[in-house]
């Protein structure tokens, strides 16, 4: 029987304890903040001899736990798993099976990208919650990323290590530009906008108090420009390319995140188009993916060049053009959204689209439908209508709503027929291989 190769531990990035260093101050800011008045007044008795005795022991005490969490976690690849050692006082060891893991993300904030360092974030199927090493240099984050990679998708432990990050070609890249006009044509920032100015007006009406409009309107109209002005700096040079371990996607303006779509694990495509994209043709494309909190795809793009993206998502899925609408006596049951409810069925996906302002299009390959209903309320069966639910894999649901009664239960059949044929056709969720 061959001889196991010894387990080599490593230790994170040395600028680690800085960040860790920093958990006993925010305890006390915490405390502070919840606390206002009573920290106010502890630190009115405070003298300054007092402060600095204080600083003289809270800092060094903060620079040696810093150490010392460092010091004492590790982290290493052996032949079956990732093994993540922390703990001074209270152990935990994490054991991550390499063929359970379904993506790993390298995120590097500001900070960060200063000091040249990354955080690398395990996703494994079946847990909610991503194990992380925090930091690690940019060029070890990389190549542990791609190790994994390479192990999940079935190489050897001894060729794992050599084969280096997938070659990736890109199929999107949004112009700043674009992402700016996008923002600008949200109906959200308007109606932020219109509350910062509506709100003002009417105090400044009633009260003609300037101080009370200023206090009024300066948050709001922070609040409307904060909203739009965050997402830009998340989505900035937003880049989606194709390798053999998934969609990759590259993105942000201080913070920088290089995220991957694992194959085979997206439940659920939606196409969001606003009212005010509707004539530029520009859509949002967003995912629920099992086990993993990646949520957008494309931020804007035009509708050709996202389905053209949607179809390297889910292979052989064609977005439906028109799909059916609900009967006329819906609006009884909804008056005016009705006209919003569609449905399509095709022979690869079950295809729902809701809203009248903000279209929502959800696509549901009939592989991942996990479980489909039907439910019908008392004032839906007096017009004979019902709601259609199917339940996905990512622990999501989409309705088909205000269906006639007897297609909803002809759809009901057909559909967990269709899931059943579709499961047993799929082919395996597991990494592609470089060939």
């Amino acid at each position: 029987m061959p001889e196991q190769p010894p387990v080599v531990e490593r230790r994170l990035h040395p600028v680690t304890p800085f960040r860790r260093a920093w958990a006993p101050l925010a305890v006390l800011a915490g405390w502070a903040v919840h606390d206002p008045g009573g920290a106010q007044e502890q630190l009115a008795r405070l003298t300054g001899t007092m402060l600095l005795l204080g600083a003289a022991v809270v800092v060094p005490v903060a620079g040696l736990y810093g150490f010392l969490s460092w010091w004492f976690t590790h982290f290493a690849v052996t032949g079956t798993e990732l093994r993540i050692r922390t703990g001074l006082l209270f152990r935990r060891t994490a054991h991550i099976r390499l063929e359970r893991i379904q993506a790993v993300d390298v995120s590097r904030p500001l900070l960060a990208r200063v000091a040249g360092v990354a955080k690398l974030r395990i996703d494994v199927v079946g847990a909610d919650d991503k194990d992380e090493l925090v930091f690690l240099g940019e060029r070890e984050a990389r190549a542990l990323r791609a190790e994994l990679l390479a192990r999940a998708a079935g190489f050897a432990p001894e060729t794992a290590a050599g084969v280096g990050e997938a070659p990736a070609r890109e199929l999107l890249h949004v112009p700043p530009r674009a992402l700016a006009r996008s923002l600008v044509l949200t109906g959200a920032t308007w109606a932020s906008l219109g509350a910062a100015l509506a709100v003002p007006t009417v105090l400044w009406l009633a009260t003609h108090n300037a101080l009370t409009v200023l206090a009024t309107a300066l948050p709001l109209l922070g609040a409307a420009g904060a909203r739009s002005a965050g997402r830009f700096v998340t989505e900035f040079d937003w880049t989606v390319s194709e390798s053999p371990d998934g969609l990759r996607i590259d993105h942000g303006l201080l913070d920088r995140a290089h995220e991957t779509v694992p194959p085979g694990r997206v439940q659920t495509v939606r196409i969001v188009e606003p009212l005010l994209w509707r004539r530029p043709g520009w859509v949002r494309v967003e995912l629920d993916v099992a086990g993993s909190a990646n949520s957008v795809l494309i931020p804007v793009a035009p509708r050709a060049v996202a389905e053209s993206v949607i179809a390297r998502v889910l292979p052989g899925v064609t977005v439906p053009r028109e799909p059916a609408r609900v009967p006329r006596r819906a609006r009884w049951c909804l008056p005016l959204w009705w006209r919003g409810h569609r449905l399509a069925v095709t022979g690869t996906v079950f295809a729902a689209r809701s809203g009248l302002l903000r279209r929502r299009l959800s696509l549901v390959p009939h592989a991942k439908v996990q479980s489909v209903r039907l439910t019908q309320g008392p004032w839906e069966r007096r017009w004979g209508l019902a709601d259609v639910h199917v339940d996905t894999g990512a622990d999501k649901t989409v309705t088909a709503r205000l269906r006639d009664a007897e297609e909803a239960a002809r759809l009901l059949a057909e559909q967990a027929e269709r899931s059943r044929t579709g499961r047993r056709a799929a082919p395996p969720d597991r990494w592609m291989t470089t060939g």
